[in-house]
């Protein structure tokens, strides 16, 4: 009897362990790498792409899914990759996200306050939302500038045409903007912070690029003269207009 109750126990553990081993055979693992994105809300994302998957392992499912659902807008994404390999079973997601820049005020021509926005360095506005998860998991850590535009020029892009300025620049002296401001005239007007002390720096309405470079290298030379230009007129690229201030 006893050999009898061994050969059964042995066999049934033979069993009980095919049976584990074939599960975990099957089993769908996955990888995530949230690149500069919010966890916690692309973390819900994979989730909900991972379910959808499990249904027909099926990578166009998925696509499918992001484009219908407009997911990428959504969980505020600039790309994403998602790899899978049968052998290991394994699924892989790579996300990214834009870095903030600015708080976007867009008002009507009245002045009052439109809505509120958040733009990004790929030039595209977000909801006030994002810097919200971005702060909540420590991804921005200092105060952003600001930005005024009239909501009757969005539809010209010209926040694009501030945001590829910006990116073009260095951060030591994108640190230093403390305000944006572009007026019905499209005539655009920087307000910065040197030394504690404001600058404000008026470009006109063309040639940014140009002007822009010129008054990078102002403020680079004045900062280590330790002078403030208080204003600086570069509303004619050729003739630059400075006016001092205290000394920082």
């Amino acid at each position: 009897m006893k050999i009898v109750l061994s050969l059964i126990f042995i066999f049934s553990a033979s069993n009980s362990f095919g049976a584990s081993k074939k599960y975990f055979e099957n089993k769908l693992h996955y990888r995530t790498v949230f690149g500069q994105c919010p966890g916690k809300a692309v973390g819900r994302l994979t989730l909900t792409l991972i379910k959808e998957f499990e249904k027909n392992q099926s990578l166009l499912d998925i696509k499918k899914i992001i484009v219908r659902d407009k997911l990428e807008e959504k969980y505020y994404l600039s790309s994403y990759k998602i790899k899978y390999n049968p052998l290991d079973k394994m699924l892989k997601f790579g996300f990214d996200c834009p870095k903030p820049l600015m708080k976007v005020q867009i008002y009507k021509k009245d002045g009052e306050e439109y809505y509120t926005a958040i733009l990004v360095d790929n030039g595209k506005l977000f909801d006030p939302t994002y810097e919200v998860l971005m702060r909540a998991e420590k991804k921005i850590t200092k105060s952003l500038p600001h930005m005024a535009i009239p909501a009757d020029l969005l539809s010209t892009n010209i926040h694009r045409k501030i945001t590829s300025l910006l990116n073009e620049l260095g951060d030591n002296f994108v640190n230093k903007v403390s305000e944006v401001i572009i007026n019905e005239n499209k005539e655009l007007t920087i307000i910065m912070s040197v030394g504690r002390k404001p600058s404000s720096a008026f470009l006109g309405k063309e040639e940014w690029d140009e002007k822009i470079v010129k008054l990078e290298e102002i403020i680079t030379y004045m900062s280590k003269k330790k002078t403030i230009p208080a204003i600086i007129n570069l509303t004619n690229a050729k003739k630059i207009v400075v006016k001092f201030s205290d000394k920082i």
